[in-house]
């Protein structure tokens, strides 16, 4: 990905991603299909300006969605990241 910007398209907030950041210092962040772990790093060290010391991901197909015409769809497929910042690091995403 050529732009980091293109890299995360916005964090993931909800109560189990609140709770999991105030017990580990994890944030989740919805972010491109194609983008790599250490695009994820390289994009967050530079975006927010915090160390990161881990990155996890997890892929998520798109769901079946059907209209009253009984049109098959799909929703698109995204990709999220658990991201772990360093020691002593912190953000406050609230």
């Amino acid at each position: 990905m050529n732009n980091i910007y293109d890299v995360i398209k916005k964090p993931r907030v909800s109560e189990k991603a609140a709770v999991l950041h105030e017990v580990t210092g994890e944030i989740v962040l919805e972010v491109a299909v194609k983008a790599t772990k250490l695009e994820i790093k390289q994009a967050v060290e530079k975006c927010l300006g915090k160390k990161v010391a881990s990155v996890r991901t997890a892929n998520y197909d798109g769901k079946a969605r059907r209209t009253r015409t009984k049109d098959a769809g799909c929703a698109p497929a995204w990709k999220k990241a658990y991201v772990r910042l360093a020691q002593g690091e912190s953000i406050d995403l609230v």
